[in-house]
């Protein structure tokens, strides 16, 4: 049965603790996307990252390597979340899965963060490893150091694919109705 992970972002700690809003993995379009996908009869996770604010790469790994993970896995990554997901597929050359996304993705070229969560080298042919991978990007972003990591991922994984937009972050103050159709239609192409 295809499956799909869906690794959310780093948010900021007081976003983390504020009770009032939704936790990182039911953020802007993710519980959408997670739906529709369920739709589609592809069963869709979005795990929950614990104190994602301050990103712990043992912990993210531990939490996504809870999910299977076949050729025809589906990954998608927002912000922080893509930046692990390259890590991830970086360091586990042996791994195949089917499309990989990810949704302005965030390496923290500026090494402002107090982590080793971003001291890896990119693995140029991961691309190679997935049927698709793809990247989504804004013009218009506003989080310092995703428009460099967008240059570092085309000049270092040549076989990507990438797509812009206009939507800033991707985030809920961009994309206010909590639906991302684009992403949807990229992830269910040549599902058979």
């Amino acid at each position: 049965m295809k499956n799909a992970i869906i690794i959310h972002g780093r948010p900021d700690k007081e976003e983390y603790y504020d009770s009032t809003g939704p936790s990182s993995s039911n953020y802007a379009w993710i519980p959408w996307l997670q739906k529709q996908l369920l739709l589609h009869e592809i069963i869709a996770q979005a795990p929950e990252i614990p104190h994602a604010y301050e990103p712990d790469y043992p912990t993210w790994k531990k939490e996504f390597e809870r999910y299977d993970m076949t050729p025809e896995t589906i990954l998608v990554g927002h912000s922080c979340g893509g930046g692990f997901l390259i890590r991830w597929l970086s360091e586990h050359p042996e791994v195949t899965v089917g499309k990989v996304v990810l949704v302005a993705p965030w390496l923290d070229p500026e090494r402002k963060s107090t982590t080793d969560f971003f001291d890896f080298e990119i693995d140029s042919k991961i691309a190679n490893r997935t049927k698709n991978f793809i990247v989504f990007y804004s013009d218009n972003d506003t989080i310092i150091g995703v428009q460099k990591t967008i240059m570092i991922l085309k000049e270092k994984v040549k076989a990507a694919q990438f797509r812009k937009f206009h939507l800033g972050h991707f985030c809920i103050e961009d994309m206010p109705k909590g639906t991302f159709p684009e992403l949807l239609e990229v992830l269910l192409v040549d599902i058979s």
